[in-house]
């Protein structure tokens, strides 16, 4: 187990990505903190922290879950204090936790605006300014944002969220740059593929046939903590391109949500 003993915070892992991550980090070793705003079943969502908190437990690695809205700064700061009570330490962040809205700019909702960027970019930048100074005092850390390479190629009909998606990888490389001298290693991570999860149905992005696995995010998730900072710090990459380079793989149709289909690259495409 490459990970043995380090204690992660994953965002938004009560289900999908979020909870692959938590699980793939748990099989590496890592002690797992569940931070997400469902805590009781929910009538359209599955999942809740106590579920992923479950599955972590059953892969023999400690688990807490902390019900968390990333949106909020006293949210941030609790479950910060609760992961540090609990474990002594914070080694990994995956900010995961996000939201989604796509339509031209004249008919965003403020309301919307505010959203996607409080999630994404506020929830981002606050819990990596909470675990920061932790990391440094040991350090050692690791922080990964879920969130594609600065590109304003494509901002039509998505901009707001693609400013705040491009925001969090600003705040990765900046966390690179900045946090190098104190062992803490930052990078932006997006698929190439749409993901199966509750907002690629919600959202109708597409069918089966176009969509991976969200083991294929985990386990670039996991690539980007196990490597070396010089690495990959600083760096905004694709599952596919992490997977190539550090696992070696040259095949991901068992990826595929759908046995034999082979899903376009529409993530990439929606930025490049």
């Amino acid at each position: 187990m490459r990970l043995e003993d380090q204690v992660a915070i994953v965002t938004g892992s009560s289900r999908g990505v979020g909870r692959a991550v938590a699980l793939a980090l748990a099989r590496e070793g890592c002690d797992v903190v569940i931070a997400a705003k469902t805590d009781a079943p929910h009538a359209r969502l599955p999942g809740t922290i106590h579920e992923t908190a479950r599955l972590v437990a059953e892969l023999g690695r400690k688990a807490l879950p902390v019900r968390c809205n990333v949106r909020e700064f006293d949210d941030v700061q609790r479950l910060v204090d609760s992961t540090l009570e609990e474990f002594g330490r914070v080694d990994i962040l995956v900010n995961n936790a996000g939201a989604l809205h796509f339509a031209p700019l004249a008919e965003w909702p403020a309301g919307k605006f505010d959203l996607v960027m409080d999630v994404n970019v506020r929830g981002a930048f606050l819990c990596s300014r909470a675990v920061i100074p932790h990391m440094r005092e040991r350090k050692h850390g690791r922080i990964v944002m879920m969130s594609p390479p600065v590109n304003t190629r494509k901002v039509a009909g998505k901009a707001p969220y693609l400013i705040s998606k491009m925001g969090m990888t600003m705040l990765a490389h900046a966390i690179a740059e900045e946090e190098r001298d104190h062992g803490i290693a930052a990078a932006a991570l997006w698929p190439e593929t749409m993901i199966e999860s509750e907002a690629t149905r919600f959202f109708h992005l597409g069918g089966p046939e176009q969509w991976r696995k969200p083991e294929i995010l985990a386990d670039a998730t996991v690539e980007i903590c196990c490597a070396a900072p010089e690495k990959i710090s600083g760096r905004a990459v694709y599952d596919e391109e992490v997977l190539r380079e550090f696992r070696s793989t040259v095949s991901f149709a068992s990826y595929s949500a759908v046995p034999g289909a082979i899903p376009a690259p529409v993530c990439r495409e929606m930025v490049e």
